[in-house]
């Protein structure tokens, strides 16, 4: 049973019958991998687009190249002259584009058992680790405050970030206004989300109620 589920159906070579579930496997495939994508994931709709479609254009490919070395041989030139123009993309862009080649792979030598299985329990650890924000740090917020140059910032925030932050870090200063403030650059992580008014009305009392700038710490593009 399971040699005819995990077996090829091109054993009899390349028939319309054949064709027609590899590709319908395939766009299937595809589909499920571009749903999953999207789950809790800002994408385009281009990305998401091609996702779907990937599988099924790798698919055609190893069929039409099954069996004849010369033409394999010419695909693979033609795929090292491919360059993408787009930007760089994130560790889970990566991995989805590598998961729908796999089941275009697999589903154009016509393992179609082989090629849901992978995708079934790809797609559902990629959403299990998504759901539990499977090795996501603690958020670390950017934190800028205004202070006049009156005041010395050696640890002039010390006792307020011991109080309210797991961790912080001065990260630059910056003189502004002729050289009569200072603008302080913090990486802070809170020790709750909920504080985070607290610390700000704190520091507000502290450097005479000048600007206080908190937001997420600008990141660039994940990469393998």
């Amino acid at each position: 049973m399971l040699e005819t589920l995990f077996g090829s159906v091109l054993t009899a070579g390349i028939t319309a019958a054949s064709f027609t579930v590899c590709l319908i496997a395939a766009l299937a495939l595809g589909a499920l991998v571009a749903a999953v994508y999207m789950y809790k994931n800002t994408c385009t709709q281009s990305m998401a687009v091609t996702l779907a479609l990937l599988p099924a254009m790798v698919q055609v490919i190893i069929l039409l190249v099954n069996g004849n070395l010369g033409a394999g041989v010419a695909v693979s030139g033609a795929f090292g002259l491919v360059r993408f123009r787009s930007a760089p993309g994130s560790a889970r862009d990566i991995t989805c584009i590598f998961l729908a080649m796999t089941l275009g792979l697999a589903t154009g030598m016509g393992y179609i058992g082989i090629a849901v299985m992978t995708g079934v329990v790809m797609c559902l650890l990629l959403l299990v680790y998504a759901a539990m924000s499977f090795g996501r740090p603690e958020e670390e917020k950017e934190l800028k405050i205004i202070i006049p140059e009156n005041l010395d910032y050696t640890g002039l925030f010390e006792d307020l970030f011991a109080e309210y932050t797991r961790s912080a870090e001065l990260i630059s200063v910056r003189t502004t206004g002729m050289g009569s403030l200072y603008n302080l650059h913090y990486h802070i992580t809170l020790v709750s989300a909920d504080i985070e008014k607290q610390l700000i009305d704190a520091i507000r009392c502290r450097n005479g109620n000048l600007d206080i700038v908190c937001g997420k710490v600008p990141q660039a593009k994940e990469a393998l």
